[in-house]
């Protein structure tokens, strides 16, 4: 992996947009990042952290304080972050959680984390050329994290072990366990295949464990099912699950199988015989039967054989009645048809009296006609000799006819009247309106000017306040700001004083762990020769000079000093010294906050910050007023004009719409007029038009009603004479001498239908019977019935037997069957489990092996064995540069040996002294000491990395302080290391206050602190 270039802007210490072009020192191979102690040398190192991961370790939980404190409100804050790996070149935008200024420029509001992430896509121009572009991969935050974790293995804490080694961080990996290095090693060489080899087998194991157990129990199983098949007498043995039992299994059921066929055999021949002799008598049983039911049916037609004849006689006198009785039906309705019409005619004579007597003289004075003397002798040919009408039906209806001809015109023109009415309310309304309307326009008209000439003095007057609003809100943010600023600086030097103690107590405390440790090792090393005089033994030679005469052996002065007070002592004095870094970076970090807040709140007092603030607020509110006011009267002065410009416009139309209404009125008026006078000429005495005609219809109607009834009454009576006259004839014909008998003799339809059916009836029988006792095979029957019971019983009995037969046939048969697919099943099962015993056995041997388990002796993993192997060449690596660094006294050595309670081994570290002879840990290293072994150790991991196939190759490294820890000599022997792998192809950073670092690397990037406070990056590359 390789980081190419770094921008960022609003972010830690740095306001402005900043570049870092990291492959500008490609050709230097190291560099070095200068600046002030709080400067943001960090910083840098926190970005990249933080564009790849979207968080920073010493940030965690607190994401908004990655915000730059010297940002306004309206500053972005951002950063992005190409790098490359396996080939391809990524760039990712990040942005934190922070406040942002509000849109309408008032305020401040949440902005969301955001995040992309984009691949760079090379492809060849028009001319040969390379064309590089940026395509977006992702564009949400957990979008990203998705894919960054996809393309980069390497998870946060593991990229701070072995690219970015931070403040606080650098010895991780050295000081590891060996579960953590696991899962650095597996990550960065890409082992996890042998993991997921180790977790295949173990399940396979496990699946043939379960397997064969399935077996075992499913022979078990397939036992006591084929036991279950056996008859009761064969299967009450002891169930051994081996091939031999289940073949006599076998056996023993085809022979019970064999049996029940024969004994079916038999049973069914037996049946077939029982069947034959039930069936023979059964036959002669019918025929007897059949002629004694004969006998009995002819003794029963021969007693209704009178009865029958006289239906014959009945029969044959209704059907001539039949033929009469058409014309006495219709004789009867042509009765019921008279009555009726001269009912009518009654009705409608009387109901024409009532009407034409009491009005029809009134009613035609008035119709100027003078046809109306008529005399008696021309009704001669309505036949009526009661009619007392001086003028003829149809006359009278003729002339009603006409003077309801002579009323249409006039009644529709009365019928025109009330909807004539309403249209003239109408246009009354209509004219008040117009002339309403045309009145309010011109008073319209006649105010605008003035009210125009009120708005625009008042807009002036508006436009010039809210003008203000700007430099209103300008200055109530600074004031804001200031107080903001200001609290922060109080709260922040109350903090900055506590940080202040905490440092000084590390202080005093790191003083005396140190001057501890340096006791110890001071006592440890005058005690050394009491100890080794300790261990001389008489007349053996001493481990120093060889000599076997020990004469003057050294005494010890007191309590000897042992390793593990060295350690403890060491260990306290490694807290104490990262307690005192912690604090010194908390002051620092607290003193430039408070700085940059003072300085953000300005010279000021409070009184004068808040009169700042009152005054800003006063003048914001009143500019803003007047902003509301301008925009209303605005609108109120843009629909006047409007308004104005529209009653202008339909002031003519006014004019026009009111003339109209007052024509349209008067025309209205004039017809209502003509109109009532033509309907007062022809009422006639009638209230009106309407009612005359009405009266006119009435007397109409019942002339026509009456003319009709009479003429009805004539039709029906002819109509019954008629009738009479061929019911007399047709009672000649048949022979009756009166209509009564024609009654008397009549029969339905439905009785002659059933008395024709019962005589057919008869006949049909008494041939049928006749024919039966006449058959061949009835004659010579025995008397006495047969008796049919003892046949049936013994077929019964041989179907019981024969069903009883095949029912154990059937289920021996079903038995073999079932027993036939279980034994198969077994004998399969048997096959098979000795070749999945013989596979269990070899698979579970190799997982135990590949999981560190017995006979694996050294209880070590597949995967940590090959990352052992790994660890070795690391190791191998490293101690070439930890040898030159400290002058050959410490070599790094793998520790595979059994952990504490047995656990699995396999990636331990040791350091080898060799002033001692002895390995120990690694813990018991000094800060110094600890720091060059961690640097040697990320060196050898970073080359061998980068030197194996599939892995994550390390093609940039940081490194955050630690070299303050070295002195002069080791810190030289430090640097020619460094300095060596500048043709390596790696390009190693550094953060360092040492000043000899930073003469001896010229390539730098310089962090300085501008006099707003903000920091700002320039690059120094050696040409």
């Amino acid at each position: 992996m390789k980081i190419k270039r770094l921008r960022l802007a609003g972010f830690g210490p740095f306001k402005n947009e900043q570049v870092v072009d990291f492959e500008s020192f490609d050709d230097d191979g190291i560099f070095l990042i200068t600046g002030k102690t709080g400067a943001g040398k960090s910083s840098i190192l926190d970005a990249v952290c933080f564009a790849l991961y979207g968080s920073v370790p010493r940030y965690e939980g607190t994401e908004s304080q990655l915000r730059s404190d010297h940002c306004e409100p309206g500053d972005p804050t951002f950063v992005e972050l190409e790098f490359g790996l396996n080939g391809h070149d990524y760039r990712i935008f990040r942005t934190p959680k922070y406040l942002k200024a509000k849109k309408n420029g008032v305020g401040t509001t949440p902005s969301a984390p955001d995040a992309r992430l984009e691949i760079r896509d090379l492809d060849v121009g028009a001319e040969g050329g390379a064309v590089d572009g940026w395509r977006g991969i992702a564009t949400r935050p957990v979008d990203v994290g998705n894919e960054l974790a996809r393309i980069l293995p390497l998870k946060q804490d593991q990229f701070l072990q072995v690219i970015l080694l931070a403040q606080n961080r650098f010895q991780r990996f050295l000081l590891a366990k060996t579960d953590d290095r696991r899962e650095v090693l597996r990550t960065l060489f890409g082992t996890s295949r042998f993991q997921s080899l180790e977790t295949e087998l173990i399940t396979r194991r496990k699946a043939l464990d379960d397997e064969l157990t399935g077996v075992r129990v499913r022979l078990d199983s397939l036992a006591a099912a084929a036991a279950r098949h056996l008859p009761v007498d064969a299967g009450s043995g002891t169930i051994a699950p081996d091939p031999a039992w289940f073949d006599a299994a076998v056996a023993e059921l085809e022979q019970a199988l064999a049996i029940a066929v024969a004994a079916a055999a038999g049973a069914d021949a037996a049946l077939i015989d029982a069947t034959a002799v039930l069936r023979t008598e059964e036959e002669l049983r019918a025929r007897q039967d059949r002629k004694v039911a004969a006998a009995a049916t002819l003794s029963l037609l021969d007693d209704r054989s009178a009865a029958v004849d006289v239906d014959r006689e009945d029969l044959a006198v209704a059907h001539r009645a039949a033929r009469v009785w058409p014309q006495i039906e219709t004789e009867v309705a042509a009765l019921a048809s008279a009555l009726d019409a001269a009912r009518a005619e009654a009705a409608a004579r009387e109901n024409w009296l009532t009407i034409h007597g009491s009005d029809a003289d009134d009613q035609h004075a008035d119709d100027q006609h003078g046809d109306d003397q008529h005399s008696d002798d021309q009704h001669s040919d309505d036949q009526h000799s009661d009619d007392q009408e001086t003028v003829p039906l149809s006359t009278t209806i003729d002339l009603l006819l006409e003077q309801l001809g002579s009323l249409n015109d006039v009644l529709a023109a009365e019928e025109e009247l009330p909807a004539l009415v309403a249209e003239i309310l109408v246009a009354e309304t209509g004219l008040a309106k117009a002339q309403s309307a045309l009145d309010e326009l011109q008073a319209r008209i006649d105010a605008a000017p003035a009210q125009l000439d009120d708005l625009d003095r008042d807009l002036a007057v508006l436009a010039r306040d809210a003008a203000l609003e700007p430099e209103a809100v300008a200055a109530l943010a600074r004031a804001e700001a200031a107080d903001a600023a200001a609290a922060e600086a109080a709260a922040l030097e109350s903090d900055l004083d506590a940080a202040r103690s905490r440092h000084a107590a590390a202080a005093a405390g790191n003083a005396d762990a140190a001057g501890h440790y340096r006791n110890l090792v001071a006592k440890r090393l005058v005690d050394h020769a009491g100890e080794l005089a300790g261990r001389l033994v008489a007349g053996q030679p001493c481990g120093v000079c060889g000599s076997p005469v020990h004469p003057h052996p050294a005494a010890a002065p007191g309590e000897p000093v042992t390793e593990a007070d060295i350690e403890n002592a060491l260990a306290d004095m490694t807290r104490a010294q990262d307690d005192l870094e912690r604090s010194n970076g908390e002051v620092l970090t607290l003193g430039a906050r408070a700085a940059a807040a003072r300085a953000a709140a300005g010279p000021g007092t409070e009184t004068d910050r808040a009169a700042s603030r009152a005054d800003a607020l006063t003048v914001l509110e009143s500019a803003r007023s007047a902003a509301g006011r301008e925009t209303e009267l605005g609108a109120e002065r843009l629909r006047l004009r409007t308004e104005l410009d529209h009653a202008r416009a339909t002031l003519a139309g006014a004019h026009s719409g009111r003339d109209e209404a007052a024509t349209r009125l008067t025309e209205l008026r004039g017809r209502r007029i003509a109109i009532k006078e033509r309907v007062d000429r022809h009422s006639a005495g009638y209230a009106s038009i309407t009612e005359r005609a009405e009266s006119l219809r009435v007397e109409l109607e019942s002339a026509r009603t009456l003319q009709a009834a009479r003429a009805l009454s004539g039709e029906r009576e002819r109509a019954l004479d008629a009738a009479s006259a061929a019911v007399a004839g047709r009672l000649t014909a048949e022979g009756f001498a009166e209509e009564a008998e024609v009654v008397a003799a009549r029969l339905t339809p439905a009785e002659i239908a059933a008395r024709e059916t019962g005589i057919r009836s008869h006949d049909d029988q008494l041939a049928a019977v006749r024919a039966v006792l006449a058959e061949p095979e009835l004659a010579d029957l025995p008397d006495a019935a047969l008796d049919l019971e003892p046949a049936r019983a013994a077929l019964a009995a041989a179907a019981e037997a024969r069903d009883e037969a095949f029912a154990v046939q059937g289920t021996l048969a079903v038995r073999g069957k079932e027993l036939a697919v279980v034994v198969t099943e077994a004998r399969a099962l048997i096959a098979t489990s000795a070749t999945l015993l013989v596979t269990q056995t070899q698979v579970r041997e190799l997982a135990a092996v590949v999981h560190g388990e017995e006979p694996n002796t050294k209880r070590m993993k597949l995967e940590t064995y090959v990352l052992a192997a790994q660890l070795e060449e690391i190791i191998l690596a490293a101690n070439g540069r930890l040898r030159d660094m400290t002058g050959g006294r410490y070599a790094l050595e793998h520790d595979d040996s059994l952990q504490y309670r047995g656990t699995q081994s396999g990636l331990g570290l040791a350091i080898l002294d060799q002033h001692t002879g002895r390995a120990r840990p690694t813990q018991s290293l000094s800060g110094g000491e600890t720091f060059l072994a961690s640097l040697a150790l990320a060196l050898g991991l970073a080359e061998v990395v980068s030197h194996q196939a599939g892995g994550i190759a390390l093609d940039t490294l940081f490194v955050d302080e630690g070299f303050g820890s070295l002195d002069s000599e080791t810190l030289e022997t430090a640097m020619s290391t460094l300095d060596g792998l500048r043709a390596g192809g790696r390009t190693i950073g550094l953060i360092s206050h040492v000043d000899s670092m930073k003469e001896q690397i010229p390539a730098k990037l310089a962090v300085t602190v501008t006099d707003q406070g903000f920091s700002e990056i320039a690059s120094t590359v050696l040409v």
